[in-house]
């Protein structure tokens, strides 16, 4: 290129480094989950290059993005630069203050139509709490009077705003969500799928947009959404009138049965033994079954052995709480659902402080936008921090590095005593470290504070932790869930 101060003063050369970073962009949406490409990567435009310097200049529409997207995205963003534009290429990211919104790539196709224009309840939900069991990974989207229902559905009970369109993905779940898609595409293809998760992490969610999209495909086909505690109440109330057989043939007739929680099947051995005959005609039909489980198939306690067999003999996956830029982006989509304006620091804020599960953050998202409510206030941080106030100290409160030692100290079969002992076998530095970094996310202690928690250790000592479990944890699936589940218990 010319020695001038900026390419942007060329037209001709603005647009092929306009088409560079739109290569770029292209780039990163096939490696980032769409809802955080959305979120973070979309907004960017670019503003310029400049020659003599060879520098892309990159803009953000406020500082909180501009903050994020240079500590979590810099380095890939002027990898995928160099490779296009040189590799003495660096990247700049300024404020692009009343910048029109230049996409940083092609408007997304459309959504296509969603599966089920209504919600279809059989007559046996009457009684029955709506959505009971659904994970709160979808907006509370107010209940539309039902249309005529077409018979092969109308047992369907699928919750038509349950869909792929609103489901937020990310690390946690891309898996989980990859195959469901694969199961809609090709039914049959993962007999059973099995997915298991904490509570609030969207299971539901997920099974409820494959029977949506599955009716999409075929609107004759034969689906059931079915909590696993209203199959028993299905099952005694058929006792009850002598209608079994009914019921027994209605379920080995369907194309698609989704089963939520199967634990609430534990200590029922009638009930399982239904479901178990069930099970095998559908299978034996190449008909599609999903479950949805709070734990892995082996751990669930009171269900047959010849169950777990079945359920271990299709895909298991894992459904993990989410990292915090898909919880920022699970606050940001809710709150654009209610229509309530969120400002980022403050979805920020809250996803920092609450890990768990989704539920968990809707449930903070609905109090801070309530209490603006109520005060006729903008939502900003400091009255985020004044709604969210007991729940905050009660989190801190409960967690404690003394726990958190006991706890994974218990979780790996060691000492206490060793979590602050000097020995440094393998078996013990793992755990340790673990502890470490559990006590710097869970806590509000400082490095020398843990340190000092964990016989002293100077605070660099906790420092080298925390970065080498956050790069493990990346890499290695099976400690990445075995420190889910210590989160989870230590938030339990």
């Amino acid at each position: 290129m010319p020695h001038s101060r900026s390419a942007e003063h060329d037209p001709s050369q603005a647009a092929q480094v306009q088409d560079h970073w739109l290569a770029c962009a292209a780039r990163l949406e096939a490696e980032v989950p769409a809802q955080l490409f959305k979120t973070w990567i979309k907004p960017l435009v670019c503003l310029g290059y400049e020659p003599e310097e060879q520098l892309l200049r990159l803009g953000a529409p406020n500082q909180f993005k501009l903050n994020w997207v240079r500590t979590q995205f810099g380095s890939r963003i002027a990898e995928l630069a160099a490779g296009l534009l040189g590799p003495q290429t660096r990247v700049a990211f300024e404020l692009a203050p009343g910048q029109p919104s230049r996409s940083a790539a092609p408007t997304p196709r459309a959504p296509q139509p969603t599966a089920a224009e209504t919600r279809f309840a059989g007559p046996e939900a009457a009684g029955a709490a709506p959505g009971q069991g659904a994970d709160a990974a979808a907006a509370q989207a107010p209940e539309q009077p039902p249309a005529p229902a077409q018979p092969v559905v109308d047992r369907s009970r699928l919750r038509a705003e349950l869909t792929f369109e609103n489901f937020v993905t990310g690390k946690s779940n891309q898996m989980a969500r990859a195959t469901a898609l694969q199961v809609v595409d090709r039914p049959g293809s993962y007999n059973p799928l099995f997915l298991y998760g904490g509570v609030g992490l969207g299971k539901t969610h997920l099974i409820h947009a494959v029977g949506n999209a599955f009716v999409e495909r075929n609107p004759r086909a034969k689906v059931r959404y079915i909590h696993a505690q209203e199959y028993f109440d299905e099952m005694v109330r058929a006792i009850q009138r002598k209608t079994s057989e009914d019921l027994k043939h209605y379920y080995q007739s369907l194309d698609l049965l989704l089963i939520d929680d199967i634990q609430f099947l534990s200590g029922k051995p009638r009930t399982q033994e239904e479901f178990f005959y069930t099970f095998d005609a559908l299978y034996a039909a190449r008909k599609q079954i999903i479950i949805t489980c709070d734990t892995y198939p082996k751990e669930i306690s009171g269900i047959e052995e010849r169950l777990i067999s079945r359920f271990d003999s299709g895909l298991i996956v894992a459904i993990e709480p989410p990292e915090l830029e898909m919880r920022v982006a699970i606050l940001l989509k809710k709150a654009e659902q209610q229509s309530a304006q969120l400002p980022e620091d403050v979805a920020f804020f809250i996803a920092k402080h609450l890990r768990s599960n989704v539920r968990e953050l809707e449930g903070a998202l609905l109090r801070v936008i309530a209490y603006a409510g109520f005060r006729n206030k903008p939502v900003t941080l400091d009255l985020a921090k004044e709604a969210l106030e007991d729940l905050l100290a009660l989190n801190r409160r409960q967690i404690s590095v003394e726990v958190i030692q006991k706890t994974v100290a218990d979780f790996f079969k060691i000492k206490v005593a060793e979590m602050y002992g000097k020995r440094r076998h393998a078996h013990i530095v793992l755990p340790r470290q673990i502890a470490m970094y559990l006590a710097k996310e869970l806590t509000q202690k400082s490095l020398p504070e843990i340190g000092e928690g964990f016989g002293g250790r100077d605070h660099t000592t906790v420092l080298h932790a925390m970065r080498k479990i956050t790069e493990q944890r990346q890499h290695d699936p099976e400690l990445n869930h075995q420190i889910h589940v210590l989160e989870q218990t230590l938030r339990g």
